[in-house]
This record gives structure tokens, C-alpha cells and sequence, in this order.
């Protein structure tokens, strides 16, 4: 299929979607009279179809047709965390240090938001963290220690722009854990630390000690990446390993 000819069928289809003619969770014509209606051959629209389903804009349904999904920002910014796995090198480096302008002020609005059953949670974190017999059971707690803090931001389109950035960092945070002497005692620490200012209500203390954290994986990615290091999959064979 011709790519001039599938970004034509996808440019429609979207206008429709703008337009409100086709809103968040209706259903699509079939497609011989979508394909009629729009002027495209079927095979130019089966392919825009499926390109927007793989970027969260359509669900395709076995035997019940496709719909617009619900165009949460969660749904269309999942293609943004895949992307992030793919990355190397000063990409990687850049994709962190967006997410360490982001995520402090996320940290810090989490300050007044999170709910007592929240704090409970990042406590359980902590827990699983200093009982972590694997590198990835490590690496697994600290992410969901800072999911829970980014969605109590209440901040739908900032949580899931943050967490897309977070997943390429996972292999970074792997062998850090892996690599550097004492990385898992410091991560520990940041972490405490950011829950007791957000304990304390201390929205400036918490985005600042988030900060920092954050300040301590963009150092050692940067002489890593200096070093001529890569982080690919081989690499990583031994992330089970006990920390």
C-alpha cells in the first residue's frame, strides 16, 4: 500500500474525529461505506485503521466492528512508551531530562493530594525496596513508587507523559542498580526522603528531593553514555541477579 495514499485515509478519518462526527467511543461504518464515502479503496482505509489503532486513536473489535477509543490521554501516549524502549545513548539522555522537568512538579502538586491510603502505599514500596532479593524486583518497586506519586498529581495528560518517559529509563535504572557501587543504598535514601517531605506537606522540599533523585540518574546516564556504554537487552541478562 502506498504510504501517500494510507496518510491520506488516516488525515480523513482524523478530520472526522475533530469534527465530533465521529466522538470518543462511537462505532465506524462499515468499512465498504466508510471506504465509499471517503473515497478510498478498501485496502487504503484497512490500513489507516490499523495504524490508529496501534497509536490508541481506533479499537478494532473481532466480529463487532471499530470504535474510537476513549482518547484519554493513558490511551493515545501508550505509543510513547514503547518508543522510549527503543532508545540509546544521548536520545535516552534527553528523554530523561525532560522527565526531570516534569516529574518534580508532579511530585510536588502530589504533596496536597495524596490521601492517607497513598501514603501507605509508597510505604509498601520502601518495604518491598530494603526486602528486594532481585535487581528487578528493586527496579519494580522504585517504578511503582513514583507511578503512585505521579497519579496523585491528579494531572491525567502529565501522569502519562511522565510514565512514558519513565519506561525507557528501566534498563538504565537496571544497571545502575547493577553497576554502581552503593546506587541501591542512595536510591533507597532519595526515596525516603521524598516521602518524608511529602509526608510533611512540603510541596517545594518533596519536587526538590525528586529533583535530586533524578539529578543522580542523569550523572551516572551521562558518564555512561561518555564512557561509549550502551544498555541494550544482552547487557541486562543478569538484572535477576540478588542486589
Amino acid at each position: 500500500m502506498a504510504p501517500a495514499l494510507t496518510d491520506q485515509a488516516i488525515a480523513k478519518i482524523k478530520d472526522l474525529i475533530m469534527s465530533g462526527e465521529f466522538s470518543a467511543g462511537a462505532r465506524l461504518p462499515r468499512e465498504q461505506d466508510l471506504a465509499a464515502r471517503l473515497g478510498l479503496s478498501r485496502n487504503s482505509l484497512r490500513e489507516a485503521v490499523r495504524a490508529l489503532a496501534l497509536i490508541g486513536v481506533l479499537d478494532t473489535r473481532v466480529g463487532d466492528g471499530t470504535y474510537v477509543t476513549s482518547l484519554d490521554a493513558d490511551v493515545l501516549l501508550m505509543g510513547m512508551g514503547f518508543v522510549g524502549d527503543l532508545l540509546e545513548g544521548t536520545t535516552l539522555l534527553e528523554v530523561h531530562r525532560v522527565r526531570k522537568i516534569l516529574e518534580p512538579v508532579a511530585t510536588g502538586l502530589a504533596a496536597t493530594r495524596l490521601t492517607e491510603e497513598g501514603f501507605l502505599a509508597l510505604e509498601a514500596c520502601l518495604q518491598e525496596m530494603d526486602e528486594a532479593e532481585t535487581t528487578q524486583a528493586f527496579v519494580d518497586a522504585d517504578s511503582e513508587f513514583h507511578r503512585i506519586i505521579v497519579a496523585a498529581a491528579d494531572n491525567a495528560t502529565l501522569a502519562s507523559i511522565i510514565q512514558s518517559l519513565s519506561g525507557g529509563m528501566v534498563r538504565a535504572r537496571l544497571w545502575r542498580s547493577i553497576t554502581e557501587h552503593g546506587a541501591v543504598e542512595i536510591t533507597k535514601q532519595r526515596h525516603r526522603d521524598i516521602l518524608e517531605a511529602l509526608r510533611a506537606r512540603d510541596a517545594e522540599q518533596a519536587s526538590a528531593a525528586d529533583l535530586l533523585h533524578l539529578a543522580d540518574g542523569e550523572r551516572w546516564l551521562a558518564q555512561r553514555i561518555a564512557a561509549g556504554k550502551t544498555l541494550n537487552g544482552g547487557e541486562l541478562a543478569g538484572s535477576a541477579r540478588s542486589v
